[in-house]
């Protein structure tokens, strides 16, 4: 079977990968990644929480969710001139694509202007949008790329046998209804899961499968490590065999060889060292900047001087700035 064929693997051959000796998954991913991108680089992005807290969903991980109480204060939706400041910055910082947040179960009709305007706003400072607000209604996701959205996020989390353990306020299929309105809207698709949960190594297996199965494959997939939030379901969560991580990022990639797998939150509670593993992996995209929402991030200047220490670098943007102030 050749690294193109991903989405044809079967659960058995997917958790072979997972359970074979580290050093030859890693030769086998860092194999796949050569031939798709440029090792010796990383993708900068930065993510920016635009409505905070309230939300209805119960996920068993978030500190947004209202069914938890974890001391987080809600805010409202920010104005378009704080979110064209944070693309500013991200630009500055070398960032070619900022993330933006919205914790509720999807964007309301009065919420979609709003939204619309920012998407416009990142896009004039240069940079590629990314959205996160949840479940689409029909005609919603149109309206966002022809304000120019690049990318809509919407997580798989985990697979769908352990996705009831973790969600109970929407369904499997409802995430999967959203990524299809995604796709045929024609924006790209950011869609990943978090590791840590209590999931087993199958489940992990079965989300990787899953995200190579879709119709066309994530040009994004995140790859986090479970922070866990006091006040959540899943605060006494046992933290992720580190080497279970690398192993996450590496069939990751060997599924899905075009895609940007990002290593995304948890990186805070990572050493260096696990951090270089997972890019010697294959993962190649971070989030820059010391917050992700509501969590904690490395940051920008400890992440450049990890990457110097690797002899790596940040990826280009493709967007030319060149008329832009610095």
């Amino acid at each position: 079977m050749t690294d193109s064929s991903a989405a044809a693997w079967s659960a058995a051959e997917v958790l072979a990968l997972f359970e074979q000796p580290l050093p030859e998954l890693l030769y086998r991913a860092q194999g796949v990644h050569r031939r798709h991108f440029d090792p010796g680089q990383v993708q900068a992005c930065s993510l920016i929480s635009v409505k905070t807290g309230s939300c209805s969903e119960d996920c068993a991980y978030c500190a947004q969710s209202v069914h938890h109480d974890t001391g987080l204060e809600s805010e409202a939706l920010l104005d378009v001139e704080a979110v064209r400041a944070a693309a500013r910055r991200a630009r500055q910082a070398g960032a070619n694509r900022l993330c933006m947040g919205a914790a509720w179960r999807g964007p309301k009709e009065r919420d979609l202007e709003p939204l619309l305007a920012m998407v416009r706003a990142v896009k004039a400072e240069g940079l590629e949008a990314c959205l996160s607000a949840g479940a689409l209604r029909d005609g919603q996701a149109e309206r966002l790329a022809e304000a120019g959205l690049d990318y809509f996020n919407h997580n798989l989390d985990t697979s769908p046998a352990y996705y009831p353990e973790i969600v109970t306020t929407h369904t499997y299929e409802q995430r999967l209804a959203t990524l299809e309105r995604i796709r045929a809207a024609g924006l790209k698709v950011c869609c990943g899961g978090i590791v840590g949960m209590g999931e087993s190594r199958e489940d992990r297996a079965e989300l990787l499968r899953t995200l190579a199965g879709l119709p066309v494959q994530p040009q994004s997939v995140p790859i986090n490590e479970l922070i866990p939030i006091p006040g959540t379901p899943l605060e006494d969560a046992a933290p992720v065999d580190p080497f279970e991580l690398v192993r996450t990022v590496a069939v990751a990639r060997i599924l899905m060889p075009g895609s940007y797998v990002r290593l995304a939150a948890g990186r805070e509670q990572m050493s260096d060292e696990l951090q270089a593993l997972c890019l010697s992996a294959g993962a190649n995209s971070l989030f820059l900047g010391e917050r992700l929402l509501t969590a904690g991030n490395p940051g920008e200047d400890h992440d450049r001087r990890l990457l110097e220490r690797l002899g790596m670098g940040l990826e280009p943007r493709e967007h030319a700035c060149a008329d832009l102030e610095p």
